[in-house]
């Protein structure tokens, strides 16, 4: 993973478009992130491999950057992302992390269903 180019990321994104695609969603300071700090809540949510089609997909900001994806009823969204990559099954992986290198978000599609 590296830095996010954001025309990559766009381009990524469109590919993506009006099709039946695989969602890996997930967003944490719990446990590895907070590091059991009392005046911090723990929140998290997670969904992987939901599947969804979005119209509009667009990436914005000046870093960390933020994801919105156009459903038929609403939109998906994602802030604070710093890195991506494509990797070799041609998945978008999108993930946020803090100055110590912690996952704090992470977005990710893909053309087929994620590993359990």
């Amino acid at each position: 993973m590296g830095p996010i180019d954001k025309s990559a990321v766009q381009a990524a994104l469109d590919r993506f478009l009006n099709r039946e695609v695989y969602l890996h969603l997930e967003t944490t300071n719990g446990a590895y992130a907070v590091h059991f700090h009392e005046s911090k809540m723990t929140v998290g949510a997670y969904i992987r491999n939901g599947r969804i089609s979005f119209s509009r997909g667009l990436i914005a900001g000046d870093g960390p950057y933020r994801v919105g994806l156009k459903l038929e009823l609403g939109w998906v969204y994602a802030e604070g992302l710093t890195d991506f990559e494509v990797d070799k099954e041609d998945r978008l992986l999108l993930a946020g992390h803090d100055e110590m290198g912690r996952l704090a978000v992470a977005l990710e599609l893909s053309a087929s269903p994620f590993e359990i």
